[in-house]
């Protein structure tokens, strides 16, 4: 059984930082794209970031340079580091595999995610 469990969301003030991070099983974690996505209420799913074991990353224009993603193959795990963060980037952020993932987009796979972790940045 899949398995994907987000944690490190929470509530910081404009300017702060949070590191999400997304432990994963049932699946080899080495063959699948990882990413992150997120969605606030009222609105679609946002594609944020994925890394494949070749090296390839991707960042949605937004969160380019305030946002790293990085994963752990040993632990089957993929981290989110956001900074610098905004009142819009308040969503619940969810941890994704498969799918496809380029240095100039990303096409999670459809219901390939977990739960999520809310992160809600203030003014």
């Amino acid at each position: 059984e899949v398995q994907l469990v987000e944690s490190g969301g929470g509530l910081v003030q404009t300017g702060g930082s949070l590191r999400l991070s997304c432990a994963a099983s049932g699946f080899s974690f080495d063959d699948y794209a990882m990413g992150w996505i997120r969605q606030a209420p009222g609105t679609e799913t946002e594609e944020i970031s994925c890394i494949t074991n070749d090296g390839t990353i991707y960042y949605k224009e937004s969160v380019k340079g305030r946002f790293t993603i990085s994963s752990d193959n040993a632990k089957n795990t993929v981290y989110l580091q956001m900074n610098s963060l905004k009142p819009e980037d308040t969503a619940v952020y969810m941890c994704a595999y498969g799918g496809h993932c380029f240095s100039s987009v990303y096409y999670p796979a459809a219901g390939h995610w977990g739960q999520g972790t809310q992160v809600t940045v203030s003014s």
